[in-house]
């Protein structure tokens, strides 16, 4: 095959696209699959963004992949005749443990994505197919791709600025790109990486039922280890969040695992609610977390108290306790990471707790369209030119059941 001749492997055997060009099979026994794959996706083709090939089943992309070592992801229905998504997923690694796996699956059927998930899977999307998030799904694949091609090179390991252009890249290339919105709520994130460190992301999941989880999160340690870290903290957390119906027993889950094999030492802190946004419920779960403030209508405001066990990964058996608040019309929830209130002006005065209130304040009584990114430019405008000392997230969500 020419495709295969074309393809060029480094000394380390590590795969390369060709002239950037990515590979994609798409494994999917529904025949009408792959007219609309070409279809919606020929601008990308045209561009040589992406290649595609077919398979109708597990067996059938097995054998493809064991003959063609240009492909770079593998897009995988779950549901399949012969071999379904789920082996699969199990069998890659033994064909090519490069490829980096995307599996498809009806909405609702939220048992197997977990379990794909917990297979492996670096990512999922649900029929019937969103091709915005397909695209933007594939964007995120490739770009862990790449991250861990270049962690691979020994050039980039002897970097240390290497080392941390990677471990930023990593940060970015995770975080939702797009979020779901609803008739009575709005969200929105931001994440701004500082240099030389690496590690807070934030998620957000449609479950069961029209709820929504959102999780914000910081790593312990810096660079490139914590890039890593975030990378395997996200991809559990994820796996445990779908189909888990309490925060308590998705932290749980995840600090188990994360627990079994952290020789390291490192830890994460996560805060994680699920959200009713058809009344405004929200339950959540703190694991060693910055307490969220929550900005009242009418101008007041609280921090959510929290109960239960500290950080992910540093022991075996920690309990944690689910809690709840109701969000009324007009209120907004701010989850941030510790980098925020950490900050310091040029006259050494942290900015706090009260200082986040008096920003967070200012910003959702003037009805910002975008008050993540109002907060973080308020937090590094008080940091003047030392700008802040670590990563700055902040995720919003704003809950107002009179939108229409």
């Amino acid at each position: 095959m020419n495709a295969i001749k074309a393809q060029k492997e480094d000394t380390k055997g590590r795969q390369l696209s060709n002239d950037g060009v990515y590979n994609v099979l798409v494994v999917d026994d529904e025949p009408d699959l792959k007219p609309l794959v070409l279809q919606r996706m020929r601008q990308e083709i045209r561009n040589r963004q992406y290649t595609f090939q077919f398979a109708a089943n597990g067996i059938e992309a097995l054998d493809i992949l064991k003959e063609d070592r240009t492909i770079h992801i593998v897009l995988a229905d779950i549901n399949m005749p012969k071999m379904d998504g789920i082996t699969l997923l199990q069998q890659i690694p033994m064909v090519n443990h490069r490829i980096r796996s995307v599996v498809v699956s009806a909405y609702g059927d939220i048992r197997n994505i977990r379990k794909a998930m917990n297979a492996g899977a670096f990512d999922f999307i649900t029929k019937p197919i969103d091709f915005l998030d397909l695209k933007s799904t594939l964007e995120r694949t490739i770009s862990h791709i790449e991250m861990w091609r270049d962690i691979g090179s020994r050039d980039v390991l002897s970097s240390i600025d290497n080392n941390i252009g990677i471990a930023s890249r990593m940060q970015m290339a995770v975080l939702p790109r797009r979020f779901p919105q609803g008739s009575g709520y709005k969200l929105a994130g931001t994440m701004e990486p500082l240099e030389g460190v690496g590690g807070d992301f934030y998620d957000v999941f449609v479950l069961e039922d029209g709820l929504l989880g959102l999780a914000i999160a910081d790593i312990s340690d810096c660079g490139v280890r914590a890039a890593i870290f975030m990378m395997t903290s996200r991809s559990l957390f994820k796996g445990a969040a779908i189909g888990a119906r309490t925060p308590r027993a998705v932290l749980q889950e995840v600090n188990r695992r994360l627990a079994e094999n952290n020789e390291e030492g490192m830890f994460v802190t996560i805060f994680y609610c699920i959200f009713d946004p058809f009344s405004g419920r929200v339950v959540y779960s703190n694991a060693g977390h910055c307490n969220p403030l929550l900005i009242r209508a009418g101008g007041s405001h609280e921090f959510l108290t929290s109960r239960g066990g500290g950080a992910l990964g540093m022991a075996d058996i920690v309990e944690f306790e689910d809690q709840k608040i109701m969000l009324n019309s007009g209120d907004h929830l701010i989850l941030y990471t510790d980098g925020v209130t950490m900050t310091q002006n040029e006259a050494g005065e942290v900015l706090g707790e009260e200082g986040l209130v008096n920003i967070a304040r200012d910003v959702v009584s003037g009805a910002s369209a975008t008050p993540d990114e109002d907060i973080i430019d308020a937090v590094k405008g008080f940091s003047g030119a030392s700008g802040p000392p670590d990563d700055i997230t902040c995720l919003v969500l704003r809950f107002d059941n009179t939108m229409s």
